[in-house]
């Protein structure tokens, strides 16, 4: 049985009448049904090919057809197919890399390898990721600083300097999981400095919320990046510099003194 929507034109029109029908008309429409069950068909085979639940094709198109962009196409199906193929090549990618399809679409991300098992390898590790390689621990030395034993430490240098503990930690706490978000230090700071949300719930006004990442992240100052005042505090501490040496550096103990969230003044009546 041939339906008019089977055509540019007539999908065309079918898409505009439920446009202007209501939010209801994909719902009780027997066209709109009829249509369905047609892309489904039809997305289906592309479905199968990406390795994702036969569904996914119709549920992509639906998504499609109700846009602006394939009302106003000069063929609507095509336009249809190519934005069902971009979803599920994400929902592929999503399932291969373990994360979600927004995640997926993003360049940045897609352009990882699949997740893949240790164990479905015979390869030694080291041999398999060469970056896993590393050499075998003395007991005589001094263990290197890990990212969980930098930031307690981070925290309490804020503490012995005036912050408050529980807001150091906090702030803290904050910054480290943007920075694991974005990546890199210059990202997550230009991401957070813009991010006024969070200063106000932190309740930290604007100076001293750029000196506490400029003193965390390191100055983003590209004429700094070799510089202490670059590296930042928690590089620092990561780098092996002892708290102690931190504690000489008299503009950095100011600064972070300074930053400190001072009491609010009570107001009598």
């Amino acid at each position: 049985m041939n339906h008019s929507f089977e055509t540019a034109t007539g999908l065309r029109r079918l898409l505009m009448r439920l446009r202007v029908s209501g939010p209801h008309a994909w719902e009780h429409d027997p066209e709109a049904h009829d249509l369905m069950r047609y892309a489904a068909k039809k997305c289906e085979a592309l479905a199968v090919k990406h390795r994702c639940d036969p569904t996914a094709g119709a549920a992509a198109a639906f998504e499609a057809m109700r846009t602006y962009a394939v009302r106003a196409a000069d063929d609507p199906w095509a336009v249809v197919t190519m934005a069902v193929k971009v979803t599920l090549i994400a929902e592929e990618r999503a399932d291969g890399l373990l994360c979600s399809v927004d995640q997926a679409r993003r360049p940045e991300i897609s352009r990882h390898h699949d997740v893949r098992r240790f164990c479905d390898t015979e390869a030694d590790l080291p041999e398999f990721l060469p970056a896993l390689a590393v050499e075998p621990f003395d007991p005589d030395q001094t263990p290197p600083t890990g990212a969980y034993e930098a930031l307690d430490a981070t925290i309490d240098l804020f503490t012995a300097l005036g912050w408050p503990r529980d807001t150091a930690t906090c702030t803290l706490d904050y910054i480290c999981a943007r920075l694991v978000e974005s990546g890199s230090r210059p990202k997550a700071h230009a991401a957070l400095r813009r991010d006024n949300t969070a200063r106000a719930l932190l309740d930290i006004d604007r100076d001293s919320w750029s000196t506490v990442l400029r003193v965390v992240l390191g100055n983003p100052n590209p004429d700094e990046v070799c510089t202490s005042d670059g590296h930042g505090v928690l590089l620092r501490l990561l780098v092996g510099h002892p708290v102690a040496e931190l504690l000489d550096d008299d503009l950095l103990v100011f600064e972070i003194s300074e930053s400190a969230p001072r009491p609010k003044a009570r107001i009598h009546a």
